[in-house]
Formats: C-alpha cells, sequence, structure tokens
C-alpha cells in the first residue's frame, strides 16, 4: 500500500516517459522512469549499509541531479536527508555534523579532501557509488506525516547555524499549496541555481514542480549570461533568483535580444526585491513578481498575480490557499493596516522543532503560530508587504527605521547598482544609519547622496555615512552579507 510519502512513485506510473530532471552542466536527462530506478537503487544501497529510519544521511555536493535520488530514497527508507552547505568552513561543517551525528556523508568530488578532515565519519564518494538501479523495492516503512525527513541548517547570520527539521507533511503540503496557489502544471520546467543545500533551491519550486510532473533543470555556478540562455534552450516557464542574480541579469547584453516567450513570469525571493528591478522588467514588457518564506516555513506562504505585482510593486500579495499569516505589533496585538509588525505563519508546512534544540524552538512558537522574525504589513486590499528582519530594524534617536525604504531609494539612483543600509551602535543616536554602495558607473560623492536622500526621506532616515565598494560581499545563497558590511564598519570606526 503506497502512502502519500511516495507520492514520486506514483508520479512515475502517470508520467514515465515525461522528462523530470536535466543536468545542465552534463546535459544528463532522467525520465520519471529513470528517476525512480535510480530512487530504488539508492534505497536498496541505504539498506544493504544497514542504516535504519531515524538515521541521518549528511550530503555535501554542487547541485545536480542524483541529489533528488537520494533525496527521494532516504524518505522511502525513513532516513533523514541532511544537505550540507558546501561554502562554510571545516569548522563550521564539524558544528553541523556534531548536533545531527550522521551515519555516512555523501560527497561530490569536488570534496575528494573530505575523509582527510571529519576521519571518524563514513564517507562515499557520489561518483563512485555503486547502486543497482534494476532491483525490486519494497515498502517497507510505516511512515507518519510528522516524521523527518530533511534537516536544513539556517544561515547562521545571527548565530551558529540550527537545524529545521521539516516532515514529509511540511514537504508535501508546501508543494501541494504551491501547486493549487500558483496554479503549477505537468507543463512547467524550472531553472534552478539556487543551492540544494537551501530550501529555496529545493522546495521553493523543484519538489512542486516535481510533485505537479514538470521538468526540474539544476544549475551549478550561477553565471547571468548563461543562465538567461538557459532559460530559452530548455523552454522554462517560472524560475526563483535572488535580486542579486537579477542584478547581475540585467546587466548582460542577452536580456536585450530575448523576449523569453515561453516564460511565464520571473519570480524573486530571498530578499525584499529592489524596485528599480520591477521598473526594468516592466520596460521589457516582462512579467516580474516577488514571493516570501523562509526555512521554517514553506519557502512559500504568498501568492500575487504578475499583472498585480506590476501595479503594486514590492507586495507579495496574498496567503496561499492552505496557510494563515497575521501581523503582530509590540503589545502582541493584530496590526491594522499599514501598521508595521512581525509577521506570523501557521499551516502544515510549518516546521515542528529545531534538532537538539528545544530553547530555540519554544523561542519560535507561540501556540501554533511561527514567528517569522520578519517585519511587515497590508494594505487595505489586504495585500501583504515584507518590510524586513525584525532584527535589522533601525532605532536611532527613538526612532523606527526600516532600511529596505532607504535601500529602495537609493537602488533607484542611476548611479547606484546595490544598496544596504544597517544600523551601527553610536554614542549619540544609539544607532546611526549607514549605507553601503556598489555604484553601476562613475562613483558618487557622499555628499551628493545624501542630499538625494534628503530631498525624499525624512531627516532622521537620512544615512550619517555611506561606504562606497565594488561589489557587496554575497551570503551563500547571493543575499547582500549585513553581517560581513556591519563587521567592515565597526572596523573602520575604530
Amino acid at each position: 500500500m503506497f502512502t502519500e510519502q511516495a507520492w514520486i512513485y506514483k508520479r512515475a506510473i502517470l508520467s514515465p516517459s515525461k522528462k523530470a530532471l536535466i543536468d545542465s552542466s552534463s546535459g544528463k536527462v532522467w525520465t520519471y522512469h529513470t528517476l525512480w530506478e535510480q530512487i530504488k537503487g539508492w534505497a536498496n544501497y541505504f539498506e544493504s549499509q544497514g542504516f535504519e529510519a531515524g538515521d541521518r544521511i549528511a550530503v555535501l555536493s554542487q547541485n545536480r541531479i542524483e541529489l533528488f535520488a537520494i533525496l527521494f530514497a532516504c524518505g522511502l527508507k525513513g532516513l533523514i536527508y541532511v544537505p550540507l552547505n558546501y561554502r562554510l568552513s571545516t569548522n563550521e561543517l564539524q558544528d553541523i555534523l556534531n548536533n545531527c551525528s550522521p551515519v555516512t556523508i555523501i560527497y561530490d568530488e569536488n570534496h575528494i579532501e573530505l575523509s582527510e578532515f571529519f576521519p571518524t565519519y563514513k564517507t562515499l564518494l557520489l561518483s563512485s557509488a555503486t547502486v543497482s538501479h534494476n532491483s525490486d523495492f519494497h515498502f517497507n516503512i510505516d511512515w507518519k506525516p510528522d516524521d523527518p525527513w530533511l534537516i536544513i541548517y539556517t544561515g547562521g547570520t545571527t548565530g551558529s547555524p540550527k537545524g529545521a527539521v521539516l516532515s514529509f507533511d511540511n514537504v508535501n503540503w508546501n508543494a501541494i499549496n504551491t501547486i493549487i496557489s500558483w496554479g503549477l502544471n505537468d507543463e512547467d520546467c524550472t531553472l534552478n541555481y539556487m543551492p540544494m543545500f537551501h530550501t529555496g533551491g529545493l522546495n521553493a519550486l523543484c519538489i512542486p514542480i516535481l510533485m505537479a510532473g514538470g521538468t526540474v533543470v539544476t544549475g551549478k555556478r550561477f553565471q547571468a549570461e548563461e543562465a538567461l540562455k538557459f532559460l530559452d534552450i530548455y523552454k522554462t516557464t517560472l524560475s526563483l533568483f535572488v535580486p542579486t542574480m537579477y542584478q547581475a541579469m540585467l546587466e548582460t547584453e542577452y536580456i536585450k535580444k530575448s523576449i523569453f516567450p515561453t516564460v511565464k513570469c520571473f519570480l524573486s525571493g530571498g530578499a525584499p526585491c529592489p524596485r528599480a528591478i520591477y521598473n526594468r522588467f516592466e520596460k521589457m514588457g516582462i512579467l516580474f513578481k516577488e514571493g516570501y518564506g523562509l526555512t521554517e516555513a514553506g519557502p512559500n506562504n504568498f501568492f500575487i498575480d504578475p499583472l498585480q505585482a506590476r501595479l503594486k510593486k514590492g507586495t507579495v500579495g496574498k496567503c496561499m490557499q492552505f496557510n494563515e499569516v497575521k501581523v503582530i505589533n509590540e503589545y502582541g496585538k493584530p496590526c491594522q493596516s499599514n501598521e508595521v509588525g512581525e509577521l506570523y505563519v501557521s499551516g502544515r508546512h510549518v516546521f515542528k522543532q529545531y534538532w537538539n534544540n528545544e530553547q530555540e524552538t519554544a523561542n519560535t512558537f507561540e501556540g501554533k503560530w511561527l514567528k517569522t522574525g520578519d517585519l511587515a504589513m497590508f494594505d487595505e486590499e489586504g495585500d501583504f508587504f515584507i518590510v524586513g528582519r525584525k532584527k535589522e530594524m533601525i532605532i536611532s534617536g527613538g526612532e523606527n527605521i526600516y532600511p529596505i525604504e532607504i535601500e529602495q531609494l537609493l537602488a533607484e539612483h542611476p548611479n547606484v547598482r546595490e544598496a544596504a543600509v544597517l544600523g551601527i551602535e553610536d554614542d549619540k543616536w544609539g544607532e546611526c544609519v549607514t549605507a553601503f554602495i556598489s555604484y553601476a558607473n562613475s562613483p558618487q560623492s557622499e555628499q551628493e547622496l545624501i542630499a538625494y536622500c534628503k530631498a525624499t526621506l525624512g531627516s532622521y532616515k537620512v544615512p550619517k555615512k555611506i561606504y562606497f565598494l565594488e561589489e557587496l560581499p554575497r551570503t551563500d545563497v547571493g543575499k547582500i552579507d549585513k553581517k560581513t558590511l556591519k563587521e567592515m564598519a565597526l572596523k573602520a570606526v575604530k
């Protein structure tokens, strides 16, 4: 008897000859039948090694289609899939391994030295794995919806990474919710450069599209020109990129040449998107919108029609079919329209716990509600806007300042490529509004940009200090790294 946890088997029965996965680096193509054969092989390999339900399988690899076979095989055997961030240092990886205690680490050829750094762990090089893809597979695991399927470690920008435990229910309901709310079907195709150790690389579009019977194209190292060409080559319909990727895309020659005829809409996520990017896509006549999510919830939580997104730049729309959201003010009361507060999320896609971290788990919930730590507001029509991280809100001279408002304004300046704003500790003001700029053309002077801000913003919001950089530092998933920027500013004032 096949349970909802084995939906990938049902998909292989329904769509055996349909292309499921394409590796853009190697050109390798798997149909759903081939994917199922690969899943069976890995499931039998795990059984031959004596791994038992609940054991953790750690994976350290760049994006490749084999990871989906391992992921689904883990689910079918009751094992817990733990993707590791390959950009972390060995010390950082060791902290994660100490936390989750995997029975094995599967790694790719880019991490040949792995066994030297972690000699106490059983390891397997992906390219040398010998798994039988033609043997029978028996469903002998008694799954429960709340059983863990994945542990995805958060970025750790405000401390040590935490392992968010995602159950079958969490992953599957995020996919179901996305398919129904966004109208995905078996004709959809996505190009995924988001790293597959990140929830955006697995759960934003890849797993929902596989559940719907569509096609997932994987990419390794993001290159803007190449990515745009692949959108046309593979006839993609909906793909997710972060704002910094879009900024690079808009600077290519190829974006001036194609109308991207198969693309329904470009989707942005990971961070609030500058209005300047919206405006560029609108001038080209290309639909563009953004979404919102986090590792612990989804990551899909909202939907907006792309035409509506063009009218209301910056909104993520309304919550999806099978989840709830609300905004709570500093007094613990529900916010009114246009009042900023913390975003709370509830639904079967929301995780239940951090691995081996009861205190952080308790701090994250209020009853059934996940406290996201993100600031949001909604307008009179019920459309939501993400204002920024609660921990990034600047309090200067007793005034609350939301960095995104200043960042959006700076990004609209013709000589500004990207902007990041944060608060730096200050004896007089408590926090000093500080901006970091990468310039698109000739560098502007600090005084000119401050005057530009003063023409639009209240005086308390205007940056007191502006730093100019050729490139702003990035996190592992391509977001602007504000933690590094703050360290740079603190060193500069000493």
